[in-house]
């Protein structure tokens, strides 16, 4: 018997930096102290839930005459949140939104590999906040969407902070499986 299992699976990676350009520490915990070492670096880097809506969007990208919009350079964004909640795949992921939306990166999404090489199933958006653009302790979550579709959501373990001198960039990869 003949079985295809098809999926999309992927993770988020958020990194904070600070104004100096280095990657920003939490703050040092008891154990950090007594150790006499730096708190961990602020990289923060989970699995993700195509939404069903996304899956739709893949779906629609399939036909001749595609009719949403594609999360691409000019139409892609992330957005990030403090109310992370979405355990299953739900139709709509929205984030209790933090500051606005951020465009994807010019030249963003890409392939992570070459066309017939290993990684070519592998697409990456990246999306960076620079400094001023937010201010909020306790970032847990983002989507990845065009404004209006999501196509992805994440939460962001363990949280970030980020302060109006700080610059957070958030990396998403997608990797669409086969059998």
């Amino acid at each position: 018997m003949f079985r295809n299992k098809m999926g999309i699976t992927g993770f988020v990676r958020a990194t904070v930096f600070g104004p100096d350009g280095k990657v920003k520490r939490h703050p040092r915990t008891w154990l950090d102290k007594l150790l006499k070492r730096e708190g961990r670096l602020m990289i923060s880097k989970n699995h993700n839930i195509v939404t069903d809506e996304g899956d739709a969007l893949v779906a629609d990208l399939l036909q001749e005459t595609p009719e949403r919009t594609k999360v691409d350079t000019a139409n892609g964004v992330i957005g990030v949140g403090t109310g992370f909640s979405a355990e299953t795949k739900g139709t709509d992921a929205l984030v209790t939104q933090t500051g606005s939306d951020e465009g994807l990166e010019t030249g963003y999404p890409v392939t992570e590999g070459d066309w017939a090489a290993a990684d070519d199933n592998v697409v990456q958006y990246r999306a960076i906040f620079e400094a001023g653009d937010l201010n909020d302790t306790g970032i847990d979550e983002a989507l990845l969407g065009n404004g209006t579709d999501t196509l992805a959501y994440a939460e962001i373990t363990p949280t970030v902070d980020v302060s109006t001198s700080d610059t957070l960039q958030v990396d998403w990869e997608l990797t669409f499986l086969g059998s």
